[in-house]
């Protein structure tokens, strides 16, 4: 296979196959967790070697935008053509119809939308100590039409070990109490699902290296749960953060009522893909 003129459609293709064979034991995990947290993850998606050459493709923490403060330290980018144009194949080859067929399939999900404009997705780097604090998701895209169900994160740093930490983590009881721990194993993909109660974080990186992913969102004409409302992205402490805790849930609550009056938001959120760029 040469990886180097790989398609968003051969890759598409890859994924079906490997979704399909697993399917079932999908299913189980989805379900199994759905009444909390639903989740499921697919170990080795795509043979070794395209995922190497994306680790390699994959741009330096520097090439991307920081997002520090008190809720999140790490690099993003949605602007998929500054970089090799194998990580718009792969970003791209998780909207193609069939996947996102599968993936319906799996959580039972009438209605699913990717999204081209890579709302809040796209790539993301973490280096030493970088961090992503518990959190929901902003509830909606970025025009407030469909609301976000899914999140779909592909690992793709070699050899990343447990004790690298950078990992998902899932708080299904609230974050007052233990989270599951998600490793952000090399070739594997995290599906998650996203509404009022699905707070998760990422742990701090405790290397001296980058945890790289790959993330994508999708979309539904209906929400989740019947009782989720809109809401922006709202973070808190972790257990052992009270101080922080405190602060992050009234930056929630001051960020929540000024969206009330501008329903937009004040400024255009600038983490979309902007192709005549």
């Amino acid at each position: 296979m040469e990886v180097a003129t790989l398609t968003r459609e051969t890759i598409a293709k890859l994924i079906i196959a490997k979704i399909i064979k697993e399917k079932e034991s999908l299913k189980e995990q989805y379900n199994q967790s759905k009444h909390l947290i639903g989740y499921f993850y697919i170990d080795n998606l795509l043979p070794s070697e395209i995922v190497d050459e994306i680790g390699r493709d994959f741009p330096k923490p520097e090439e991307m935008t920081l997002k520090k403060s008190l809720r999140e330290n790490k690099h993003t980018s949605s602007q998929m053509n500054k970089y090799h144009p194998l990580l718009e194949e792969v970003i791209y080859a998780f909207q193609d119809r069939g996947v996102v067929k599968e993936v319906q399939d799996i959580c039972q999900i009438e209605d699913l939308y990717p999204d081209e404009h890579l709302y809040a997705g796209g790539l993301s780097s973490m280096k030493m100590n970088q961090f992503l604090n518990p959190h929901l998701d902003n509830s909606h895209d970025k025009d407030r039409n469909r609301w976000r169900v899914l999140n779909l994160l592909f690992y793709v740093t070699p050899n990343w070990e447990d004790k690298n930490g950078g990992h998902l983590e899932l708080w299904p009881y609230g974050v007052e109490n233990e989270q599951i721990t998600l490793h952000s194993s090399f070739n594997r993909l995290i599906v998650m699902a996203t509404h009022q109660s699905s707070w998760h974080s990422v742990s701090p990186v405790q290397i001296d290296g980058a945890r790289n992913c790959v993330s994508n969102y999708y979309f539904s004409n209906s929400p989740l749960h019947q009782s989720d409302k809109f809401h922006i992205t709202s973070f808190r402490g972790r257990p052992e953060q009270k101080l922080r805790d405190k602060v992050l849930k009234m930056d929630a609550y001051l960020r929540s009522n000024l969206r009330k009056l501008f329903k937009k938001g004040i400024v255009e959120n600038p983490h979309v893909y902007k192709k005549d760029r």
